[in-house]
């Protein structure tokens, strides 16, 4: 039997705060699947193991735990970086890159090649930040090899807030989930139902739906929103102060939402900003129309077309009430369902990752 060559990018070391539900470590951990399926080595480094998502941690994968204060500075000892003997490092998200700069200046010309997907929105909304963050931005070509955007409106938006080279920056979606048995929620009235899929953290301001709900027309519409975070009490006080306990119902994460999504007339994405919002296409690939806000430049992207969804401004509660009034009209059409791209995303980071450390062994030689 012939022996097949080692990839250059055999061994793939990559890293996550938590295993608490966000969508940077469900992609990520999707990536890694796909990844090992292909017959690399993943090293995956977790601040803490602690979460809904280590159900999700593909078998196969070599996990260690640093504790939980070691992220998101990543302040992993460059003599445990250097053992594992990395191939490449892949950061998963924007709000990771402060960890590889610190481990960049801790191996220096030891450090592996490193991609780095760009998974939120770039521009600051906070005032007084955003002369910071324009300057944080355009020093990550510095430290950075590569990057990945998940669309191209993403793409052009890097090249431009980053001041990097066109060739320097990929387009790739994320992988969508894998098919499963669609599990149809049980304990839900049989009312109209719109649903939120995310974490209960400022940047969602599902506040926004919250008071949205007594505006409606339709006096039976319930929300469900699915997610776990540190606003949960903020958003449980507002449901109270509004006496919408039977209409808002708040169940926490929930690790396979695809039956909420296929029964909603509408999901909603009420966020600040994003990046490439999974859910989004999640929702249109089971044919459910979406409502969502401007949040992100990839957001048109998504909603192509009037009969997919609503795209309202971020600041606009009478559009958005308007929105899903739209949607849970019963003379609203549900679209056709619409395939999500990112099928052959591991095997393209994997394409990425090969030539990038042909590269770096070719200036090394």
């Amino acid at each position: 039997m012939m022996l097949q060559p080692t990839p250059p990018a055999q061994h793939i070391v990559t890293f996550a705060q938590t295993l608490a539900g966000g969508g940077v470590e469900r992609a990520m951990l999707r990536l890694v699947d796909g990844w090992l399926d292909a017959g690399r080595r993943v090293t995956i480094l977790l601040g803490t193991g602690d979460g809904p998502l280590a159900r999700e941690l593909p078998p196969g994968a070599d996990v260690i735990e640093l504790g939980a204060t070691a992220l998101p500075a990543l302040r992993v000892a460059p003599r445990l970086f250097r053992a594992l003997g990395a191939d490449l490092l892949f950061c998963p998200g924007n709000h990771y890159t402060s960890s590889v700069l610190w481990l960049r200046l801790a191996l220096g010309r030891a450090m592996p090649p490193v991609v780095a997907k760009i998974s939120n929105a770039l521009t600051c909304r906070q005032p007084g930040l955003a002369v910071a963050n324009r300057l944080w931005l355009t020093r990550h070509p510095a430290f950075i090899d590569h990057f990945v955007a998940m669309s191209a409106a993403m793409r052009g938006e890097t090249v431009a807030a980053l001041g990097v080279a066109p060739q320097r920056v990929s387009t790739i979606p994320n992988p969508p989930a894998r098919p499963h048995a669609l599990s149809l929620p049980g304990g839900l009235p049989k009312a109209p139902m719109l649903v939120g899929v995310g974490r209960l953290e400022p940047q969602k301001r599902w506040d926004r739906l919250i008071a949205a709900i007594p505006r409606l027309a339709d006096r039976a519409a319930i929300a469900v929103i699915l997610g776990e975070g540190s606003l949960r009490g903020a958003l449980e006080a507002q449901v109270r102060a509004l006496g919408l306990g039977g209409r808002v119902m708040l169940p926490g994460y929930h690790p396979e939402p695809t039956g909420h999504l296929r029964r909603a007339r509408a999901a909603v994405l009420t966020s600040d900003f994003e990046g490439v919002p999974n859910v989004l296409r999640e929702a249109l690939a089971l044919g459910t129309p979406v409502v969502t806000t401007e949040s992100s430049c990839a957001v048109r992207e998504i909603v192509t077309q009037p009969e997919l969804g609503t795209v309202v401004p971020r600041d606009d509660p009478a559009a958005l009430v308007g929105a899903l009034d739209a949607w849970l009209s019963p003379e609203a059409r549900r679209p056709r369902p619409v395939p999500p791209p990112g099928i052959d995303a591991p095997q393209r980071y994997l394409e990425l990752f090969d030539r990038l450390v042909i590269e770096r062994r070719a200036l090394a030689a």
